[in-house]
């Protein structure tokens, strides 16, 4: 049986991640905005929180995320963007899961396999990028991206048997994508944790600080 954190439980991928490790047996904490007041961007929400927790996990995931903060949609152009706007999609997806790899290591097991893993997404990576637009989103996923390969290399120093990953979860049909699925098919949250989980469960020290999709395929930085 695994420990897990799942930070973003309140979520739609992060309530099915949390739901189904506890369907396999798994132990869960979960922690979220909306339940229990953690706050992933404000340091001292974080610092709190993590900080009154005594046990180690074997995966700590990071489940928080959003296209569309205080209204503001992605960018279709430059013209487009709003210093707001980018500084709080950086607060989200690149300080949040930084403030939470700060206190990771303590909760990590350093003689045994350990997971910690952060949901990115393939439009964060800058050699796939074709289509341009997003800058706020993609940027911060790509900052996203170099927090988790620096905290790899940091971990692998500590934690020799741990995978420190960005997931790709694919696209998934939650309030968070609704606005913006169009034509592009998508996978219920269920479907989603299911296929993450299957990821997660085959990694090991050898996949510390890679960048892969919900079927673990590489994707390019």
């Amino acid at each position: 049986m695994a420990h897990a954190l799942v930070i973003g439980e309140s979520g739609g991928i992060g309530g099915a991640l949390a739901e189904a490790l506890r369907a396999r047996g798994d132990q869960v904490r979960g922690l979220s905005r909306a339940r229990d007041g953690f706050d992933v961007t404000d340091p001292a929400s974080v610092a709190r929180h993590l900080g009154r927790l005594e046990e180690e996990f074997d995966l700590i995931v990071v489940a928080t995320g959003a296209l569309e903060i205080g209204g503001r949609r992605p960018e279709k152009a430059l013209r487009q963007i709003t210093p707001e706007a980018m500084v709080d999609q950086f607060r989200l997806h690149a300080l949040g899961p930084a403030l939470v790899l700060r206190e990771a290591p303590r909760l990590m097991p350093r003689g045994r396999r350990a997971v910690f893993a952060a949901l990115s997404a393939r439009v964060g990576s800058i050699g796939d990028n074709r289509l341009g637009g997003w800058h706020s989103y993609r940027a911060s996923k790509a900052a996203l991206n170099q927090i988790i390969r620096g905290a790899a290399i940091e971990l692998a120093r500590t934690h020799p048997k741990a995978a420190c990953v960005a997931l790709h979860p694919g696209t998934v049909a939650t309030p968070f994508t609704r606005r913006y699925l169009g034509a592009h098919p998508a996978v219920t949250p269920e479907h989603a944790a299911t296929r993450l989980l299957g990821v997660i469960d085959g990694l090991d020290a050898a996949h510390n600080g890679r960048f892969l999709d919900y079927a673990g395929r590489d994707i390019a930085w």
